[in-house]
């Protein structure tokens, strides 16, 4: 068997002379063009490609479509629940008739300041939402998760603010412990 070699290991490239470093690598020799004097060419970097200006691809119509369908659909539901929150005690009524209870909401001081709290609240969260998705739309990035969001953190934050002239009412929080009592 033959000795090892006392030397180190050689390094990547370390033996090739460096037309053959370069041809490997692919690169322009601009070590001996700098060395003369000569700047290199700058490298035209390629252009994006990109749909035409004024045409949406498939994905982006279809997210565009989808993002102002959601948006639509939550001024609807902004435009016919907002109103009855402004009349909290009324609809604590409908509420609590749906439920099943018989007895009607009395706590109409809580309902007076809460309600109209919730209502002020939906309008914002659904001017927010339409805001932060229109920004994204003129900047051509999806945009449908936003409706989605708004809706979700609008809607628990609202229900919160719900919670509080409910849970002061006698007539609910009877039917909250029949139902944890199972009676």
């Amino acid at each position: 068997m033959s000795e090892p070699d006392p030397r180190p290991a050689p390094q990547y490239g370390e033996y090739a002379t460096p037309e053959e470093q370069r041809a490997r690598i692919a690169r322009p020799d601009t070590t001996d063009a700098l060395v003369a004097g000569v700047h290199p060419a700058p490298h035209a970097a390629p252009a994006p490609v990109s749909a035409p200006a004024g045409r949406l691809t498939n994905w982006r119509l279809a997210d565009r479509i989808v993002t102002i369908g959601l948006l639509v659909y939550g001024l609807f539901n902004v435009l016919t629940t907002a109103p009855r929150l402004f009349g909290f005690a009324t609809f604590a009524d409908d509420y609590l008739e749906l439920l099943g209870v018989k007895e009607s909401f009395t706590n109409f001081d809580a309902a007076r300041v809460w309600g109209p709290i919730a209502g002020t609240v939906l309008i914002l969260g659904w001017a927010v939402t339409a805001l932060l998705s229109w920004r994204r739309l003129r900047r051509r990035r999806i945009a449908f998760w936003i409706p989605l969001v708004g809706a979700v953190v609008t809607v628990l934050v609202v229900s919160a603010l719900l919670t509080v002239p409910l849970s002061g009412d006698p007539a609910f929080t009877g039917f909250v412990e029949r139902l944890s009592t199972g009676g």
